[in-house]
């Protein structure tokens, strides 16, 4: 008797795998499921709401402490312009007077002082952005002293080198030159404490200049002064402008090292700041009021002025 082997054929439906006890258990209708796992939600949100937080928090701090040192620096001047609007009755011939004398000189003076700053600060910029040699060190120092230099200390180091009997005025005297107590000496005082400013931000202006620019301008033929006009002025022309406002707001508030090294004459050596402090110790406080807010105005004018000058410069470049 022949034996012959059974073939089970595959259906259409999936093999059925597994024992006998899940396959039961598969069999139920609302066979339970695993739970998920919980997601994190509170570990992944509370910290964006610390980060929100702490960003809001620095926000108002940079703000509010931006905000007290302009109100600082705001309230000040606003009170100085009402009282001087208010002291209309310390605006007398004398006043007129002293204003016309203090603030021509003061005018004056300082615009011959930002020529001898910008003429000679200039090259000396250059030479300290563009060159090292012995001594520069000491020639950075030398420049940056009268920054920190007292002004009382400035004028009394003019005085005993330029004074009548001073290291170098002495021999100037024999020669019938005298440089104290004279309207030079106004001029003097103030290139000493506002140099610094215009030869620093000068520097700076130098230092920054990129030299492989200025070396393709001379590749392509430009003479040395012509690359300096037309391709280091233009670059540099912010950092002079913004040093020569610096240097000519110093100028006209010098005080110190002016009544120290020039006196305090009127007509010859009283700028502004030395008219206002001589109303103030005679005890004319309207006739100081008003003297303060008519500098306050110029000052303000004048730097609103070369703020719009030196942007159309720099537009013109």
């Amino acid at each position: 008797m022949s034996s012959r082997s059974l073939t089970v054929e595959p259906t259409g439906d999936a093999m059925i795998q597994g024992s006998p006890r899940q396959m039961r258990q598969s069999a139920l209708p609302n066979a339970p499921s695993a739970a998920p796992a919980p997601r994190p939600i509170a570990s992944a949100v509370i910290p964006k709401a610390m980060n929100g937080l702490a960003e809001r928090t620095r926000g108002v701090t940079v703000w509010t402490l931006a905000a007290l040192l302009v109100l600082f620096l705001a309230v000040p001047i606003g009170a100085l312009l009402v009282r001087a609007l208010g002291a209309g009755t310390g605006w007398d011939a004398r006043t007129y007077d002293t204003l016309r004398q203090a603030l021509g000189l003061s005018m004056a003076t300082t615009a011959l002082t930002m020529v001898v700053v910008i003429v000679s600060g200039t090259p000396l910029a250059y030479l300290l952005a563009r060159r090292r040699f012995r001594g520069a060190a000491v020639v950075e120092a030398l420049v940056d002293l009268p920054i920190v230099l007292p002004p009382a200390v400035a004028g009394i180091a003019l005085l005993v080198a330029f004074g009548r009997n001073g290291l170098v005025g002495q021999w100037l005297a024999e020669g019938g030159v005298t440089l104290g107590f004279t309207t030079i000496a106004v001029v003097m005082a103030q290139v000493f404490v506002s140099a610094p400013f215009y030869v620093i931000a000068a520097r700076a202006g130098f230092a920054r200049v990129d030299r492989d620019v200025e070396a393709a301008a001379a590749d392509l033929g430009a003479s040395p002064g012509r690359v300096f006009r037309t391709v280091t002025l233009p670059l540099i022309a912010p950092s002079l402008i913004a040093g020569a406002v610096l240097a000519w707001a110093r100028a006209l508030g010098e005080f110190g090292a002016t009544i120290m090294f020039a006196g305090n004459f009127p007509g010859v050596t009283q700028t502004m700041p030395l008219a206002i402090y001589a109303r103030f110790g005679a005890g004319d406080m309207p006739a100081a009021l008003l003297l303060s807010g008519v500098l306050l105005v110029a000052s303000l004018a004048v730097l609103l002025g070369v703020r719009v000058v030196g942007a159309r410069v720099r537009e013109g470049f």
